[in-house]
């Protein structure tokens, strides 16, 4: 029993640790939760200091691999995506998506994958439409399948992103309403200001400069409260813009010098640009022609500039492709390799399981052996003893039966004895009867001395037969 009670041991010890290798990932830990909270305080940066966010996400890396929690690696991968989007290097941007949705697919995290399929639907709002709302479209199914409420309303979010730079701004208002909306239900406040930032744009483009205002400036006081450096300098230059419209030129100046302020502290390129090329405007307005020109030249440096960093970029983009070709082929073998280690796995289980039953069974057929023999071993010591009680009874009737067997032969003999004897006896007085009866029949004795002599006769043979009577009655009263 010890060898099989170790064997059961082993197994289950293999069946353990199988399984431990199965769930190392995403556990509720301590530390698990912690790289959960850093990673969401690296993503809440990104209005405020995108660089911060980069600096903080690549630590957040090294802290999830370090204790194997795979979902916080791809989260901190995708929070740095985001913090290179904020910092305008998209290709850059772009290689930490693909990575991020590459570990999210590979640990079925549908929420994780929703996530990255909508920033990488931002990367492409710019430039490429079609793409953009591809990648939104497969981010808001997913979202709607896991009911990610805060999800779905940033990917409307982001659709009336894409329907604004369309010009189409009934719908693209629709979207902002609608995502507004969903963001004040689950208690996004910073969203919630970004929507109102993007409806007073729309109310700007179709000219209600009033309710731009309200909304802007309401905007403008939230982002401020909650130090979101990128939204301010972002709602300052459709600020600008909106005063400029209105004749309101020290308005938008100071909105101008504002906005630009953040722009630098957030260190956007795309940002510093919009500005020099709203400053140009401004002076252009305002007939300073002379500073407008300035600022034309700062336009024309920041294009060139551009220009460089987009050949730079497009030559980066390329090698971001190879490389994720190249990472794609490589997850798909760490696909393979996963699946083949969770057949492993299952067989490892059901083998496991089937040994288990068989040694189950075998303990059962041990036992239930053992307690048949023990029953037959209790019913041959109880029939050896009733045999030996058998041959005790056997022995002692032989003995009774040799006994009554002796006595019978002493009463056999004693009978025949009393016989003979009987005989004599009998004989004596029959003999004289037929004399007497010989002797009264011729005559010869007188009949009354016949008569006495004959009872005598006959009293003699029946004291005879009393007394034998009493013998045999005598002998066959003795004990045995």
């Amino acid at each position: 029993m010890k060898s099989k009670c170790l064997c059961l041991l082993v197994i289950a010890l293999t069946v353990a640790t199988h399984l431990s290798a199965f769930t190392v990932n995403d556990k509720s830990t301590p530390d698990s939760i912690n790289i959960i909270k850093l990673n969401k305080q690296a993503y809440n940066n990104r209005l405020t200091d995108p660089n911060e966010t980069i600096l903080q996400a690549r630590k957040n890396v090294v802290l999830a691999q370090k204790i194997n929690f795979d979902n916080g690696v791809a989260e901190a991968y995708r929070v740095i995506g985001i913090g290179y989007d904020y910092v305008s290097q998209p290709d850059t941007a772009l290689n930490y998506f693909f990575k991020a949705l590459a570990i999210f697919q590979s640990t079925n995290n549908q929420d994780g994958e929703a996530k990255v399929n909508n920033n990488i639907g931002n990367l492409y709002h710019e430039s490429d439409y079609e793409k953009s709302i591809e990648y939104f479209n497969e981010a808001l199914n997913i979202a709607s399948r896991v009911k990610d409420q805060d999800l779905i309303a940033t990917i409307n979010l982001n659709f009336g992103n894409i329907y604004y730079r369309k010009k189409n701004f009934t719908k693209a208002l629709d979207y902002y309403t609608k995502s507004n909306e969903l963001f004040i239900k689950v208690g996004n406040a910073t969203n919630s200001i970004l929507c109102s930032q993007n409806i007073g744009v729309i109310y700007y483009n179709l000219n209600q400069f009033d309710k731009a205002e309200t909304l802007l400036l309401d905007a403008n006081k939230r982002a401020k409260e909650k130090d979101l450096n990128a939204a301010v300098a972002s709602i300052n230059l459709t600020l600008t813009s909106l005063f400029e419209k209105k004749g309101e030129f020290a308005q938008a100046e100071k909105y101008l010098a504002e906005g630009l302020t953040y722009a630098l502290l957030v260190k956007s390129s795309k940002l510093e640009y919009d500005y020099k090329l709203t400053k140009y405007e401004l002076e252009f307005t305002r007939r300073d022609y002379k500073a407008a020109l300035f600022s034309l030249q700062d336009v024309y440096k920041l294009d060139s500039i551009r220009y460089k960093n987009n050949v730079s970029n497009s030559l980066s983009l390329l090698t971001v492709q190879y490389k994720q070709i190249e990472s794609q082929h490589n997850n798909e073998m760490l696909a393979a390799q996963q699946k083949k280690q969770q057949i492993l796995f299952w067989a490892t289980i059901l083998v496991a399981s089937l040994l288990l039953v068989v040694i189950f069974l075998l303990i059962s057929n041990v036992n239930s052996k053992a307690k048949t023999n023990k029953h037959l071993t209790a019913l041959n010591e109880k029939i050896t003893e009733q045999k030996e009680n058998l041959n005790q009874i056997n022995h002692h009737l032989e003995e009774i039966i040799d006994e009554r067997t002796k006595d019978l032969q002493v009463k056999n003999k004693k009978l025949a004895d009393y016989s003979l004897h009987l005989s004599h006896q009998i004989r004596g007085p029959i003999a004289t009867l037929k004399g007497l009866l010989n002797l009264e029949k011729d005559r010869l004795i007188d009949k009354d001395e016949c008569v006495k002599l004959m009872n005598k006769c006959v009293s003699e043979i029946d004291d005879n037969i009393i007394d034998m009577s009493d013998m045999l009655h005598e002998s066959s009263n003795k004990p045995v």
